[in-house]
């Protein structure tokens, strides 16, 4: 007895050392809050590490737990036991032929699928499996750079100042897609350095923004031969990042600039060609910051609660209306800020009273304290109806939201004794009966 208690005593501490390294089963975000999460980082080379480790250093001050591994590292996997591991994926390993362990392209695709979040950077080394992924995300990087690694973005009007003559693959650009909630409300002042290959966006995808296009002079080719045909993707169809969010709230980043997260740039001043002013700092940590805050649900990620329904001068739920009743709706809608969740204030949400189409469409109105209401009358059609809201905004979680109702006609017993509208017709059936007694009188005592 006595060696079981002295050998428990040592094997406690080794075991509790053995399940902290373990990762824990996480959810794509918990519904009070979306941002305790836990990212898994993918690199090619370890020295990424430090060369950007502003980056990771900024992810962990916001309170993320970074677990940062080699691309090929045998013991990798999202997945274990049915239950997800991590919250988040970046991939900063652009030339990795294939993943270590059971991670591969199905792997990826299906952790979006199941609502995470996915970062990924690229260079003119990107190999096709990332070529790949971000093909199913809805962007083409350039053919050009697959079949000539040492394409890339080139633009002789918005490149920037450098020491190096003639350079113009060290891009300054800022024209930034114009959403607070994607960006942030602080405008960025100075132009974002981008070095790398540049995509274009599949027009079948409608959930891919260009976040960064590129200028309308800017092509993609090696910069160090000449050009012996047209390139294949010129001016303002190149994209340096861009965003999805999918219909699951699942959001993604993609550039073809792994350099655009690197200390370097994040610190490096900044001076854009044909411009006097020249920036101390360039706007790439304020730019990588502010969209990672969107990528990982800081910014733009809405909730509904207290969806009621009830008639007019009552407080409780029927099971079902009857025609031509008064009734009102509200739903509280709240914004995820980072650290606490504040009333969405906005005019443009509406609700469908919807039965195989609208029959009413009704713009909510709200108190700017999260709630959202307003009052109709149901239309005098029976049948099962819906309350539907569907919210859809540009860089805020989509809200759907369902509820179903019948309504019911009147009972024989409901209906007025005289209906206005039938007078005419009341009028018509005791005229013609007037009418036969005078003939009959007539008729009969007529000689």
């Amino acid at each position: 007895m006595a060696k079981l208690a002295l050998l428990l005593l040592f094997a406690l501490p080794l075991l509790l050392s053995l399940t902290s390294l373990l990762p824990l089963p996480c959810n794509a975000f918990s519904v009070d809050r979306p941002t305790d999460r836990r990212l898994l980082v993918l690199v090619d080379d370890l020295a990424i590490r430090s060369s950007h480790s502003r980056f990771f250093s900024s992810l962990q001050a916001r309170g993320y737990d970074l677990d940062l591994r080699h691309a090929d590292d045998p013991g990798l996997a999202l997945r274990r036991y049915g239950q997800y591991l991590y919250d988040g994926l970046i991939l900063f390993s652009p030339s990795v032929q294939r993943f270590g362990g059971s991670l591969d392209l199905a792997a990826v695709l299906d952790f979006v699928d199941a609502g995470h979040d996915l970062i990924l950077a690229a260079d003119s080394s990107t190999s096709d499996l990332i070529r790949e992924i971000a093909t199913e995300c809805g962007v083409d990087f350039d053919e050009a750079s697959g079949l000539d690694p040492a394409a890339m973005v080139i633009d002789h009007t918005s490149y920037a100042v450098s020491e190096t003559e003639g350079d113009h693959t060290l891009i300054a650009s800022d024209d930034f897609i114009k959403s607070d909630v994607i960006l942030g409300d602080k405008k960025i002042e100075a132009p974002v350095l981008f070095r790398g290959i540049g995509h274009s966006l599949n027009t079948a995808n409608s959930l891919v923004l260009k976040v960064l296009p590129a200028s309308p002079a800017a092509y993609s080719a090696n910069p160090l031969m000449k050009l012996s045909s047209p390139p294949s993707l010129t001016g303002s169809a190149i994209s340096l990042v861009s965003i999805v969010q999918a219909r699951n709230n699942a959001r993604i980043l993609i550039t073809g600039s792994l350099d655009m997260f690197s200390n370097r740039f994040l610190k490096s001043g900044v001076q854009k060609a044909g411009r006097s002013i020249k920036h101390e700092k360039s706007g790439n940590e304020q730019f990588v910051t502010e969209i990672s805050k969107w990528v990982f649900h800081e910014r733009g990620h809405l909730k509904a609660v207290n969806v009621h329904h009830h008639k007019v001068g009552e407080t409780n739920e029927p099971s079902m209306y009857r025609i031509n009743d008064d009734l009102e709706y509200s739903v509280e809608i709240y914004e995820w800020s980072g650290s606490s969740w504040e009333p969405y204030v906005a005019d443009d949400v509406q609700v469908q009273f919807y039965l195989m189409s609208p029959y009413v469409l009704k713009t909510l109105s709200t108190d700017h304290k999260g709630l959202y209401s307003t009052s109709f009358k149901v239309p005098d059609v029976y049948g099962v109806f819906q309350f539907k809201v569907e919210h859809q905004k540009l860089g805020y979680t989509s809200l759907s939201l369902s509820k179903q109702i019948p309504v019911r006609p009147f009972r024989h017993n409901e209906y007025e004794r005289f209906i206005t509208t039938a007078f005419p017709y009341y009028g018509a059936s005791f005229s013609t009966m007037v009418a036969f007694f005078i003939f009959s009188i007539v008729y009969l005592y007529n000689k």
